[in-house]
């Protein structure tokens, strides 16, 4: 769980922000995600580069980098990190709670 203080502080020093973490079931392939909101599609490609400097002591598994939604992969936990339109759009946070529900 010391991950997912650490990705928070980071992010929010760098203005990430709406910061929620969602334990997940056994179920799932990851045992925990954590979502924020970016002020847009550059500030989300910046805070990737920022939690690789800030975090270099955790393994980074794999990064995909989009314009609106962008995923950091610490292999039990993963990072989104999305525009509030994808946000909206997504409602990431209702579909992965659903799926905790169902196990």
């Amino acid at each position: 769980m010391q991950l997912i203080k650490d990705v928070s502080v980071l992010l929010t020093e760098k203005k990430a922000y709406d910061i929620e973490v969602i334990e997940m079931n056994s179920e799932y392939f990851v045992d925990r995600v954590l979502v924020a909101t970016t002020l847009g599609e550059k500030h989300g490609l910046a805070l990737i580069d920022y939690v690789k400097k800030g975090l270099k002591s955790y393994k980074i598994q794999h990064v995909e980098e989009g314009h609106k939604w962008n995923v950091i992969d610490f292999g039990d936990t993963l990072i989104h990190l999305m525009t509030q339109e994808y946000r909206d759009i997504y409602k990431i946070e209702e579909f992965l709670s659903s799926l905790n529900k169902k196990a």
